[in-house]
């Protein structure tokens, strides 16, 4: 398991200057290989022996860094071979073990004017001091409102899964974060009036357009996401503690590309582009990971409009936010019954599969005859 830690670094007027300096040229040298390379079907090794001295001898920089981002121009090209990357003046470098030396307290970088020392602005705490023994491979420089970040990679061995006793379906979603199969609900109320609270004072900033609006826009950067992560990570917390306390699997729909299937109304574009959704499925990922409880991804086609009583499937079942079997005549709340059915779909190790929730659990004795469908520990 990779986990990524920023270590924030004290910097004075002439470091600065230094730093800005070094990134600035190693970008422009990424940008003119970039274009040198458009087009071309090479490996990173070729282009090495293609590329390499003359990159030494355009720009002012050590034999490593060239190394590095010639590295850093194949990956960008990785994901998308028919557009070529364009690398901000103060973007981001690339460090590995040879270029770059990381202790608890202090950091050595190599510069377009050698190497340079730099002290952490805090001392490492417990929490990074049991990581960094595992910390390998490349880390990454970056700038961010003129505050220089070292971010290192530790690899963690993963924690062995246990065996799972029965399955904790989740149903990610917009009006309720997320619904799982035990009927517990992490509403987005508080969510939702902070994205209105910001979006309207941006909207408000942007019609003024003064020097100090826009001073106070700046200040706003970034509040409203980091806002939003931290109740993504409690909420997380929260489902993994309960999987692991009841020795349960979590299953959870995998959304990848709903954006581009997805059209919504103008006014709720804003809501839907701010779903969080992908990064509520890294946190379970990771986390997961380390805490050794297994993840099952599922299909998302039809768990809003399958009964999970008799799996009688049709779009007619769902009304909005109140589901009602056409068949049967089961009523729940829309995001409960896709929970229950997410669960059932896992459970039974056929994630693609359209099974009912009920048939899932029968022939294992869970649950029996018409008892209402939780899936409780011991149950």
């Amino acid at each position: 398991m990779l986990q990524s830690l920023s270590l924030k670094l004290v910097t004075s007027k002439e470091d600065d200057d230094l730093l800005i300096g070094t990134m600035t040229e190693y970008n422009k040298a990424c940008n003119w290989v970039a274009d040198k390379i458009f087009g071309l079907r090479v490996s990173k090794f070729q282009l090495q022996k293609m590329l390499y001295y003359d990159v030494k001898t355009l720009f002012n920089l050590p034999s490593q860094s060239v190394i590095r981002l010639i590295a850093k121009v194949v990956e960008a090209y990785k994901r998308d071979i028919k557009i070529k990357p364009v690398f901000r003046e103060l973007g981001a470098i690339q460090y590995d073990e040879r270029n770059s030396s990381i202790g608890l307290d202090k950091i050595s970088l190599t510069t377009f004017r050698g190497k340079k020392r730099l002290a952490l602005k805090t001392s490492v705490g417990d929490y990074q001091k049991q990581r960094f023994g595992n910390i390998s491979g490349q880390c990454d420089l970056i700038r961010k409102n003129g505050i220089y970040y070292l971010v290192v990679t530790s690899n963690k061995p993963d924690k062995p899964q246990y065996k799972p006793q029965g399955v904790l379906g989740i149903d990610l979603g917009v009006e309720n974060i997320a619904v799982d199969s035990d009927k517990q609900i992490f509403d987005s109320k508080k969510i939702e009036h902070i994205r209105r609270k910001y979006s309207r004072l941006r909207a408000d900033l942007q019609h003024i357009g003064t020097r100090s609006a826009k001073r106070k826009l700046k200040k706003l950067s970034g509040k409203e996401r980091r806002f939003k992560k931290d109740v993504n990570h409690c909420m997380t917390n929260q489902i993994i503690s309960k999987a692991k306390g009841t020795l349960r699997a979590i299953a959870i729909e995998n959304l990848k590309g709903i954006r581009s299937r997805v059209t919504v109304r103008r006014e709720n574009r804003d809501k839907l582009s701010k779903w969080t959704f992908g990064e509520m499925r890294t946190l379970l990922e990771y986390k997961t990971k380390r805490d050794g409880t297994p993840l099952i991804l599922v299909k998302p086609r039809n768990t809003s409009t399958q009964c999970p009583k008799c799996g009688y499937n049709d779009k007619k079942n769902r009304r909005s936010r109140t589901f009602k079997c056409l068949k049967c005549g089961y009523t729940e709340m829309t995001d409960y019954v896709a929970a229950l059915n997410i669960a059932a779909r896992a459970s039974v190790n056929e994630p693609h599969s359209n099974v009912s929730f009920f048939d899932s659990y029968k022939s294992s004795g869970l649950i029996g005859g018409i008892r209402p469908p939780v899936l409780t520990a011991g149950s």
